[in-house]
C-alpha cells in the first residue's frame, strides 16, 4: 500500500505460505492516512452539460505537493476544483439519508481532464490518466470548504453505491459548481482557508 500522508505509516507483517499478509497497521502520526492500492475513485463531473459518473484508478492520485506535469499527448488540459470524500465503510444501495455514515473525511482536489479527448467521447483517456487528481489535505467532514457542488455529497454516495459496492479506502470526487479552465505551465494553484493550506499544486 501507499500512505498519502507526509509521515509514512509502518506495518507489521507476517509471511504465510509464501505470501505477505499485513497483520497490523501502526500509525506514526495523528493525521489521516489513505491506502492506495485496491481502491477506486468515483468522479462526478460535468460532460456536455450533464452530471456524469466516471471511474478513475488509484494512479490518478497526486499527493504530497508533487507537481502536475502537463502530458504531451493532449493540447487542451483543463481543471475543475472538486471535493473528495474518503469512504470509511463497506456499502451498497445506500440511501442519501444514511450517506454521511459512509465517509469520514473530505479534501479539496483538482479534477484534471484532457478536454480534447472528452469532446471526442473518449472519457477514459480524458479523465482517468495518471495524476489527474491532485489531492489536498484531509479535513473533518463538518468543514466543507466548498459549498456549491454539482451534486450533493449525499446524492453522490447514493448514486455511486447503486452502481457498485463502495469499500473503505475508496474515494468519491465531486466537481465544484464552477467552470473548468485551461491549465498553463508554471502556474501555482493554492487554496487556503483561515490561513490553513488545503491544496497546493504546481503545474509544470
Amino acid at each position: 500500500y501507499t500512505c498519502t500522508d507526509i509521515h509514512p505509516c509502518k506495518i507489521t507483517s507476517v509471511i504465510k505460505n509464501g505470501r505477505l499478509i499485513i497483520a497490523k497497521l501502526l500509525r506514526t502520526c495523528e493525521k489521516f492516512c489513505t491506502f492506495v492500492g485496491k481502491m477506486k475513485i468515483i468522479s462526478f463531473t460535468h460532460i456536455n452539460g450533464e452530471v456524469k459518473m466516471v471511474l478513475k484508478g488509484d494512479s490518478s492520485l497526486l499527493v504530497n505537493h508533487k507537481p502536475f506535469f502537463i502530458p504531451n499527448w493532449s493540447e487542451n488540459i483543463h481543471m475543475t476544483p472538486c471535493v473528495v470524500l474518503r469512504v470509511s465503510r463497506l456499502g451498497k444501495n445506500i440511501g442519501a439519508e444514511f450517506a454521511t455514515r459512509y465517509f469520514d473525511a473530505i479534501a479539496l482536489g483538482l479534477n484534471i481532464c484532457a478536454a480534447d479527448y472528452v469532446e471526442n467521447g473518449d472519457w477514459t483517456r480524458g479523465f482517468a490518466f495518471d495524476y489527474s487528481l491532485p489531492l489536498g489535505k484531509w479535513i473533518a467532514i463538518n468543514e466543507n470548504p466548498w459549498k456549491e457542488l454539482i451534486i450533493s455529497m449525499e446524492d453522490a454516495i447514493e448514486q455511486a453505491s447503486k452502481v457498485m459496492t463502495i469499500r473503505q479506502g475508496d474515494m468519491i470526487a465531486i466537481d465544484c459548481n464552477t467552470s473548468s479552465r485551461r491549465l498553463d505551465k508554471e502556474e501555482l494553484i493554492q487554496i487556503e482557508k483561515n490561513g490553513e493550506e488545503l491544496l497546493y499544486c504546481k503545474i509544470k
